[in-house]
């Protein structure tokens, strides 16, 4: 069985070789038994200085500077 993933920022798949990263998501899941996860590409494209995973964790200690600071 493939089984083929998105990337949680960028959208793109994640492919058979490439690095990745799994998020647990903390809600409840649908059918009430299997967690549910985010994955993101744990290394950068070519030309850009962040993976994915990073820019994600970037995104989020910004919002969580800015709920602090109002």
């Amino acid at each position: 069985m493939i089984v083929h993933w998105e990337c949680a920022h960028c959208k793109s798949s994640i492919v058979s070789g490439q690095r990745w990263v799994r998020e647990k998501i903390y809600e409840p899941a649908p059918n009430g038994r299997e967690p549910n996860y985010n994955r993101y590409h744990s290394e950068p494209f070519a030309g850009q200085e962040e993976s994915c995973w990073e820019k994600h964790q970037m995104q989020q200690e910004l919002a969580r500077i800015r709920s602090h600071a109002a």
